[in-house]
């Protein structure tokens, strides 16, 4: 799309969202509705595109990506008119007679920027919660998975009003005239370092930012922990799309005590899950770029196992490296695919100290069955958000906010947490005029001066 008609495009969302159709609850409702029943009428398109870019099941497409869009909406559309309410709150002596309240109100028109690795639920997740509160999107998904891009623009431009809700595809020209123009709000999934680009462009405007980028994520393996439970969790989740996963566990942090054991039951647990695109338990890395990048990660003389590859099919088999260090060239960025370094270590408070080195990652994971160390990597790490004797899984609960801090993103979203992200809480004193105290009024004095701080209590 040129760069006028993008303007014009913001334009009418501006003079739409300006009418305060999209504030009535009942319009916000009725999208929402509507969304759900497209994605539901297009399954099988959808199903059909990602399977072209990525050879994604439909057994994956529906439990990655659709399962969650469905939940998100039935939630909002439950809860929406709760979360829009005003909310009245304490209101403190020094103002008496008034009362207090908060109105959560939309930001205006937002930009959407999806991800590549779950290119369906990545674009509408975000999209769900900028609809519920009240606000118009405009949709940039990732071109990077062609098909599955085309079929999300198709879908919503031949169905939504383009002043309310639209998709705009393209690649990194469009991207950046879009970040060219004044936002209300701006949405990123992706890297950190094209997050540092979209939060260069928002400040042009002072556009509020939410970004949502990744990281090295660890996972601990104490020798306290069920082993048996911990290797079938951690293989299910690291190998998950090929390890395209944002809050995929990067790499483990295993008690030296356990390693051995642990690094065979990996392997058996890997053979036993037969990865491959024949009984579509796999998918494909998303591009030869990235799977040459990831090749050059291996380091041979550091290989404890790995598959058959299958260069021509983007077949990336998963890959355990051990006796890594912090200083190995796999360690250096987010790996972003199947392969998981083992780093050992003596002692919890070593292997911790290792891990706050290193910037702030979207996830972590411990496996323990010791409270004392379950509560001291809590306590003790920073990073977004993970689980406690599991992987992955704590991004299904919409009841918490979903987001990282740091190199790893600003911001969250999920259920409640995302409708907050597209509001603002605009704070409203609505005070009597039935009294109105001479106290704040000159001509000022050493008594009124009291008077004020035993109201205050200060």
């Amino acid at each position: 799309m040129q760069s006028q008609n993008l303007h014009q495009l913001v334009a009418d969302q501006n003079s739409f969202f300006n009418t305060n159709s999209s504030k009535e609850i009942g319009f916000r409702i009725k999208q929402l509705k509507l969304l759900k029943s497209i994605l539901k009428a297009n399954e099988e398109a959808m199903n059909a595109a990602i399977y072209a870019d990525f050879k994604k099941s439909k057994f994956d497409t529906f439990t990655n990506e659709l399962a969650l869009l469905y939940l998100d909406i039935d939630e909002a559309i439950s809860k929406v008119r709760k979360w829009s309410k005003r909310k009245r709150v304490r209101t403190n002596m020094i103002n008496f007679p008034a009362k207090s309240f908060i109105y959560p109100e939309p930001l205006g028109t937002c930009l959407v920027i999806g991800a590549w690795n779950y290119p369906i639920q990545l674009s509408f997740a975000p999209v769900i919660a900028a609809i519920a509160a009240g606000n118009t999107v405009v949709l940039k998904p990732s071109e990077v998975p062609s098909a599955t891009s085309e079929i999300i623009a198709k879908m919503i431009n031949d169905n939504f009003d383009a002043s309310f809700f639209h998709v705009v595809e393209g690649g990194v020209e469009v991207t950046t005239n879009l970040l060219e123009l004044k936002w209300d709000k701006i949405f990123f999934t992706g890297s950190v370092n094209v997050g540092k680009i979209v939060y260069k462009a928002a400040a042009q405007n002072l556009t509020p930012v939410t970004l949502e980028l990744g990281g090295k994520s660890p996972a601990f393996i104490t020798k306290s922990c069920n082993l048996d439970v911990a290797v079938k969790r951690l293989v299910w989740g690291k190998f998950l799309n090929a390890g395209q996963t944002c809050i995929a566990p990067d790499y483990v942090m295993v008690d030296a005590s356990i390693k051995d054991e642990f690094l065979e039951k990996l392997k058996q647990r890997i053979i036993e899950m037969d990865f491959a695109f024949k009984n579509e338990n796999y998918v494909q890395i998303i591009n030869d770029k990235n799977y040459q990048r990831l090749k050059e990660m291996i380091d041979e003389e550091k290989l404890y196992y790995q598959g058959d590859f299958d260069e021509s099919n983007r077949y990336f088999p998963p890959v355990i490296m051990h006796d890594v260090t912090f200083e190995d060239d796999v360690m250096q960025e987010e790996i972003f695919g199947p392969i998981l370094p083992v780093i050992t270590y003596d002692n919890i408070s070593e292997a911790i100290s290792a891990v706050k080195k290193l910037p702030k990652p979207l996830a972590c994971y411990v496996f323990t069955g010791q409270r004392s160390v379950k509560h001291r990597i809590i306590d003790e790490l920073s990073f977004g958000g993970g689980a406690v004797n599991d992987a992955i899984m704590h991004i299904v609960n919409s009841n918490l906010p979903f987001g990282g801090v740091g190199n790893s993103g600003i911001g969250n979203y999920h259920g409640k947490a995302g409708f907050d992200t597209f509001s603002h809480q605009k704070s409203v004193l609505d005070k009597a005029t039935w009294l109105d105290p001479s106290i704040k009024y000159p001509p000022y004095s050493l008594k009124k001066l009291k008077i004020i701080r035993w109201i205050m209590g200060v």
